[in-house]
């Protein structure tokens, strides 16, 4: 078994945690995804949203949602893949979105910190998808990065226009707390990876004390931004542990409440009729 795989917080084990963002789907977990899944059952992850970056990534996903019945799926398109955007695209995403599995349309977004090239159809692909999320009443996935400004202008835009305002969720996310007021006045929660748990993120760490106890979540977005003290590593599911742990810190609160708030919140956000 991969030691880092097994290797779980040893911290309140008992309170259930949803990670609602991860890329278990990437090779870095081809060779150890049974250890990985027993890791994160162990941490006491119960449910966990599965993002997806291109629709070709779906089949693999699916596959991995059926072996783990705890994992859920978003269908989507990256910003960072809107050049391959088209009218198709749209309806590929619909026609996947059928599965009782998909509980969210995304990740979708934009991202200005590696592409400002592609603007046009970043901005084409993340306003078809709003449309689709609306439409099928699902959640939505926002990454932005570096695109503050014009992410939630969209959004509002959106939100004034549409009869069927988008429920949604910025995820990883790294704004201040003025931009993190923007969308939580729009209406979405917002979710904190392991960027929160990093010495020098003091913006993120002020976002996460203001936000509030109802419009919180958690989550990896692994394999990446591995969380302290396991920085540095390929991160996992199990591991929200520690993000969830650091964010209750920050508040001032017991750590089994900011475990039962964002799990609930979860639930509000991607399974609001299960409720």
């Amino acid at each position: 078994m991969n030691s880092e795989a097994s290797a779980t917080p040893s911290s309140d084990r008992v309170s259930e945690l949803i990670d609602t963002h991860v890329h278990i789907n990437f090779d870095q977990f081809d060779e150890d995804i049974d250890a990985v899944a027993a890791a994160w059952r162990s941490a006491g992850v119960v449910q966990l949203v599965h993002s997806c970056c291109h629709p070709r990534e779906f089949s693999r996903i699916m596959a991995l949602a059926e072996k783990f019945p705890e994992l859920s799926v978003a269908v989507g398109m990256h910003p960072l893949e809107a050049a391959e955007w088209t009218e198709e695209s749209a309806t590929e995403i619909r026609e996947l979105a059928n599965s009782p599995k998909v509980v969210a349309i995304g990740e979708t977004g934009l991202d200005f910190y590696h592409d400002v090239n592609q603007i046009p159809q970043q901005q084409a692909a993340f306003e078809s998808q709003l449309l689709l999320a609306s439409e099928l009443n699902l959640a939505v996935i926002v990454h932005c990065r570096d695109a503050a400004s014009q992410t939630a202008e969209i959004l509002r835009n959106f939100q004034r226009q549409s009869s069927q305002p988008v429920r949604g969720v910025m995820h990883c996310w790294g704004g201040t707390p003025e931009e993190t007021k923007w969308f939580l006045d729009l209406g979405f929660y917002i979710s904190f990876s392991g960027i929160v748990t990093f010495k020098n993120a003091h913006q993120v760490q002020a976002s996460a004390k203001m936000v509030p106890s109802d419009r919180l979540l958690v989550e990896t977005d692994c394999p990446f931004l591995a969380p302290v003290p396991r920085r540095g590593k390929r991160n996992e599911p199990a591991y929200v542990r520690y993000v969830a742990d650091c964010v209750a810190e920050l508040r001032s609160v017991p750590k089994a409440t900011l475990a039962a708030q964002t799990t609930k919140n979860a639930r509000e956000c991607f399974w609001p009729f299960q409720i």
